[in-house]
């Protein structure tokens, strides 16, 4: 099933500027994450909350991945993410989920 999340509603009314291939790559892993988190909290999957959400999650994983964060270095040009050792672009994307969601069941 596709998500109701559109590059449109990202663009127009959640205010942020991925590129539509960044959105168009992220947006998978995004939508099934918060469905999933959707799940264990019973939120409502069609509502803007929820479209927020996966925002929120898309952002993440575009910038960060799945994976462990941490940073890298080109020659002389290094990129650092001061985030806590061992924290996740999954864990991230929760984090950013949380915000948007209600916290009870």
């Amino acid at each position: 099933m596709a998500s109701s999340v559109t590059y449109e509603f990202y663009q127009d009314t959640y205010g942020s500027g991925l590129s539509e291939a960044a959105f168009a790559a992220s947006l998978p892993m995004a939508d099934s994450h918060v469905k999933w988190l959707c799940a264990v909290k019973g939120t409502d999957t069609d509502s803007e909350t929820f479209m927020r959400a996966v925002c929120a999650a898309l952002e993440a994983f575009a910038e960060y991945g799945v994976g462990e964060v941490g940073g890298y270095t080109i020659g002389e040009f290094s990129v650092k993410n001061y985030a806590s050792q061992r924290t996740t672009g999954e864990e991230l994307a929760t984090a950013a989920v949380n915000l948007n969601l209600p916290h009870s069941r």
